[in-house]
């Protein structure tokens, strides 16, 4: 049975709620580093079409994979 992590708000928007088990942890994580990849790979076309610069996408796939956001903790 997959693990649920996402929950919806009252804007349509969705968020992410802290993941809560080793094994759901560990995907975060892991999903979590591969989207830092993918975005230091991003052209800067694409950059500018999702509202993030350069510096900024550079600056975020530096982090490291424990660098989590804090509604994870």
């Amino acid at each position: 049975m997959p693990h649920a992590i996402q929950t919806s708000t009252t804007c349509g928007c969705t968020t992410t709620a802290r993941p809560s088990g080793l094994m759901p942890r560990l995907f975060a994580f892991l999903a979590l580093n591969r989207q830092r990849r993918t975005l230091k790979d991003l052209d800067d076309h694409m950059l500018r079409d999702i509202g993030v610069t350069r510096e900024e996408a550079d600056i975020e796939s530096k982090r490291q994979v424990w660098d989590v956001p804090d509604h994870w903790r």
